[in-house]
């Protein structure tokens, strides 16, 4: 296994970020100062933080169990505002092609088809459960796909083709992202960058409440085939309960 070139993309970090009012009828879930309202990982010593109007994650949680970072409050039905942005890469990372009912493109021999993207990896999780979440990445398929459903065989095909993007909106690594996440019984809208890339999608199973959390994925590693990195910051985290 050969070590993957590491990519270093992205914008200078610094504190003169964005930093917008809450929108009517929503409020703050980050004050953009610390993480007041957030439940930091025991053991995180520092990695998930507040700063300079975004919360920023390096990837590298020292905590021993889960390394997410979740909301303290519980919520059923919400709609979710979140400026997101992948910090850096490191590195590449083989990724599958996904058709639009959710299955992959397989060759003449029926072997999946992998391309080489760049290795980032993180996402929004939804009611508590890391199988309800609106993936931040740069697989061809983009940003806002359920992977914990549509992989999941036993569920209908309807299913899978739902939570699978119907295009790809993602911006560049270093440039910020828009998602608006509809969450309304067990059906899911995902709008990223003024583009609807899940609409209505039904999630069957999802929890009727729990946490919203930033995922933790991967590390640094940058070689092929490790884990992807989730080195993101959030701003502008809002939320509307119906």
């Amino acid at each position: 296994m050969k070590t993957a070139i590491r990519l270093w993309c992205g914008a200078v970090l610094s504190g003169a970020l964005a930093f917008a009012a809450a929108p009517d009828g929503f409020r703050p879930l980050f004050n953009g100062r610390d993480l007041t309202g957030w439940k930091i990982p025991e053991g995180d010593n520092g990695h998930w933080k507040g700063v300079d109007g975004v919360i920023d994650y390096d990837a590298l949680s020292e905590a021993k169990g889960d390394k997410h970072l979740w909301t303290q409050q519980a919520f059923q039905d919400f709609e979710l505002l979140v400026d997101w942005r992948i910090k850096r890469v490191f590195g590449m990372y083989p990724t599958p092609i996904v058709l639009p009912d959710g299955s992959y493109q397989r060759d003449a021999f029926g072997e999946v088809i992998y391309v080489p993207a760049m290795a980032c990896d993180s996402g929004i999780l939804l009611r508590g459960t890391m199988k309800a979440q609106a993936n931040i990445w740069l697989w061809p398929v983009g940003s806002g796909e359920v992977y914990g459903y549509r992989t999941d065989m036993k569920m209908p095909a309807e299913v899978r083709a739902a939570v699978t993007p119907k295009v790809k909106a993602d911006r560049p690594v270093g440039e910020w992202n828009t998602f608006r996440i509809t969450v309304h019984g067990d059906r899911l809208t995902v709008v990223l960058n003024g583009f609807t890339v899940i609409e209505n999608a039904h999630l069957p199973g999802l929890p009727p409440t729990g946490p919203i959390g930033l995922q933790h994925h991967g590390g640094l590693q940058g070689v092929l085939m490790n884990p992807a990195s989730s080195a993101v910051q959030f701003r502008n985290v809002y939320i509307r309960e119906f």
